[in-house]
């Protein structure tokens, strides 16, 4: 499996190298997984790696499935430590919800996974170091959802590796270059997901517009 990331995201670097030659993220941010940090670093290896915080709320929801009324309020004081504003104040409210876990969580499955949260409060400290970092990584895993939904209905891919490459780079360039919805559109003024990262467009049809783009201008 760490191959199978390293592959992937050697042809992102790959890109972004094409356009930058130097290029290197400051941060990323990513799950507990021990396969993508290692696939990250031997990438990018000055790159700092950001504990996601929602996953680890998430471990935590999933074990109080039966205990509504116990996760409503463990995920009122989660969520208060993430808002912290600095490292201290993090710290402090991180200590405080430590020592309420072990005397109040009457789910131990739940308070195992609420103190290994705890447990990893230097990792999620590190965020604070880069200013406007992401420190969740629910903007990729919205995309990656959709991104699963569409190749289980097609039964995954088929045939060759080769052809599953070009069918993944046509999904990405579809969802980048697709008309937002009527509520975007004329509440928000945005147009496509291509518009929003370049601050312009070649042409008013998003068609022509995906098609002068990804052209390349004969780079390939």
């Amino acid at each position: 499996m760490i191959k199978k990331c390293n592959f992937i995201d050697s042809i992102f670097k790959e890109e972004a190298q094409n356009l930058k030659p130097d290029y290197e993220p400051t941060t990323f941010n990513t799950d507990g997984w021990g396969g993508t940090k290692k696939a990250l670093k031997s990438l990018f290896p000055d790159t700092t790696l950001i504990q996601c915080f929602l996953h680890s709320f998430i471990k935590i929801r999933d074990r109080c499935k039966s205990a509504k009324d116990v996760l409503s309020i463990i995920r009122e004081k989660v969520w208060d430590l993430y808002h912290a504003e600095t490292t201290a104040q993090f710290s402090q409210r991180l200590r405080h919800l430590k020592k309420w876990a072990q005397d109040n969580v009457p789910v131990e499955a739940a308070k195992e996974k609420l103190l290994e949260l705890c447990d990893k409060g230097n990792l999620f400290k590190i965020a604070y170091k880069f200013k406007g970092c992401h420190r969740t990584s629910n903007a990729l895993d919205r995309l990656m959802n959709y991104q699963d939904r569409i190749l289980y209905g097609m039964k995954y891919f088929h045939r060759t590796i080769e052809s599953a490459k070009l069918y993944s780079r046509a999904m990405a360039l579809l969802w980048n270059f697709h008309p937002y919805s009527s509520r975007l559109k004329y509440k928000g003024n945005r147009i496509s997901p291509f518009a929003d990262l370049n601050g312009f467009i070649y042409h008013e049809n998003w068609l022509h517009n995906m098609l002068v783009a990804s052209s390349l201008g004969g780079f390939r």
